[in-house]
């Protein structure tokens, strides 16, 4: 599979500290050196979960005048934040292309979704039943989040990001070949059923035990990008560029760590973006693509309330 065209979006409006501060009681710092957030952006009124993915086809679109609309054969919408969970994500993303008779998925695994979103697109074309895929992962995170919670009220942000991924490799370049992807569920792990939740009957996100979820986030982020990089004969020496789910930087730089990572290979969005979610690894990859060079080696990897966790290899080809 490869990995040949991107784009992004994030709302205009910009939340930073004192915010939060003034709404909590908490100090910014406090907030800062917990979360490594600056600032985080916000969807405006009239923006929800599809409006944000369609800006990010759009950036796409307008960025990779070789995509052909017309050749999409599959798409896949990634959310856990949905704006409407029978027209979904996926529904959306068809209407505003004009394509029909193709097949449309929406799926669900928390911030680990986009991953898991190739992984089906990794199914479809073993079957032979789609040659080019559309993924998009968007999350309104701040739709859900409740922003008096000195819990997690000040972790939200909102963004999408939309790839194109073909079956055969493209005739244009760049493009990245996606060398192997591994996922996992670990729903009776230490306390995965409540540590995290979105019920709609509870108004919104609780995070009851932010201690399980770092503790596992870091546990198996490394562990799988360990997996990964043995799985296809690589070391941790071959990484050029690593991109973890942006959750918390202080996950990011235990994680980084553990891989004995220098955090110059780390690609990290979280301080001005907040946690984006599902989408928040797909902004990176697209937000950095001037950094990358021939042959690059790209070590994706995600967590995911639920819990559900996952990497991705890519390898960057510009010759």
């Amino acid at each position: 599979m490869y990995l040949y065209a991107m784009g992004s979006y994030v709302p205009e409006k910009t939340i930073d500290n004192s915010y939060f501060s003034d709404i909590t009681g908490l100090s910014e710092d406090w907030f800062l050196s917990r979360t490594g957030i600056q600032t985080r952006r916000k969807a405006s009124i009239e923006e929800n979960t599809h409006t944000l993915a369609i800006k990010a086809i759009e950036n796409l679109m307008h960025n990779n005048q070789i995509v052909q609309k017309q050749e999409i054969d599959l798409i896949v919408g990634a959310t856990y934040t949905p704006y409407d969970t029978i027209h979904t994500l996926a529904h959306h993303a068809q209407k505003y292309l004009n394509i029909y008779d193709i097949p449309v998925v929406s799926i669900s695994t928390a911030c680990s979704s986009f991953i898991n979103a190739i992984e089906i697109v990794e199914g479809y074309f073993a079957t032979n039943k789609a040659e080019n895929a559309l993924v998009v992962a968007s999350d309104h995170n701040t739709a859900y989040s409740d922003e008096t919670d000195k819990t997690s009220g000040h972790l939200w942000g909102d963004g999408a990001s939309a790839v194109v991924i073909r079956k055969e490799r493209p005739e244009n370049l760049p493009y990245f070949k996606i060398l192997d992807i591994i996922t996992g569920g670990g729903g009776g792990l230490g306390k995965a059923t409540d540590s995290v939740f979105l019920r709609p009957i509870n108004e919104g996100f609780m995070m009851n035990n932010g201690k399980d979820v770092f503790i596992h986030a870091c546990e198996y982020m490394a562990g799988f990008s360990k997996k990964i990089l043995a799985k296809n004969n690589k070391t941790i020496t071959d990484v050029a560029w690593f991109i973890p789910h942006q959750a918390n930087l202080r996950i990011t730089q235990n994680v980084a760590e553990n891989l004995g990572l220098s955090m110059e290979k780390v690609v990290s969005n979280i301080q001005y973006l907040g946690n984006t979610g599902c989408a928040g690894c797909a902004i990176a990859l697209t937000e950095n693509a001037s950094r990358y060079k021939h042959k690059d080696l790209i070590v994706m990897s995600v967590f995911g309330g639920g819990y559900s966790y996952g990497s991705m290899l890519l390898e960057y080809i510009n010759e």
